[in-house]
């Protein structure tokens, strides 16, 4: 029962990033006209695989060609904010960690001060940046976090048998937010150039 509130506080707070904070950035920054519905169907093959491997790295070369092809985005910023995107840009295993530690800290009884609490956030932030772009390296870089507010590191043996299905959901908020970024960018430059349904349907039957 305890994995499985810790497992839907960690989904709730993943869906949230990918269908609300995102496209509401988006819908703010970006003042080129693409709707909800339409950036998803852009990226959705990048997500897609971004679930299916867990990693951000692996799904990187479809990323570029969702970000360039079907979003607009121009070459110079797809091949310049994407890449550094994959390597620090990890929001969905930051937030998993914060809540990952917390959940630890109280099923052991641990009551943590609103120091500690801070110090996880920080934590996890930094050790998010660090995380390698790879199945389960938040897992790994969550000893850390840990270790930050004297918890025993060996406590995620508890959550790793759900973790792998949380790290599919992750990766997707990392490349979601790849995609976010980087064509929030190109709209600054002014190197966005929307590509219409139009234009994407040829695309996808050509």
């Amino acid at each position: 029962k305890s994995l499985g509130i810790y497992s839907l506080t960690v989904l709730i707070g993943l869906f949230f990033m990918i269908f609300v904070l995102y496209p509401f950035i988006m819908k703010i920054v970006v003042k080129k006209k693409m709707t909800y519905a339409g950036f998803f169907k852009r990226i959705s093959p990048a997500q897609f695989l971004a679930f299916s491997t867990s990693s951000s790295a692996a799904t990187l070369p479809v990323t570029i060609d969702c970000v360039r092809d079907r979003i607009g985005v121009s070459k110079e910023v797809t091949s310049f904010v994407l890449p550094i995107g994959a390597t620090v840009n990890m929001d969905g295993t930051s937030l998993y960690q914060a809540v990952a530690a917390i959940f630890l800290a109280q099923y052991h009884g641990i009551d943590l001060d609103l120091g500690a609490q801070l110090t996880i956030i920080l934590t996890a932030t930094l050790a998010s940046i660090g995380s390698a772009a790879v199945p389960s390296a938040g897992l790994v870089m969550l000893m850390i976090v840990l270790g930050s507010v004297g918890l025993n590191p060996a406590w995620i043996a508890i959550i790793l048998p759900i973790d792998r299905i949380l790290d599919m959901c992750r990766t997707v908020v990392n490349v979601t937010g790849d995609a976010t970024v980087a064509t929030i960018v190109a709209s600054s430059e002014g190197d966005l150039n929307v590509v219409t349904d139009e234009e994407l349907v040829k695309l996808e039957t050509a």
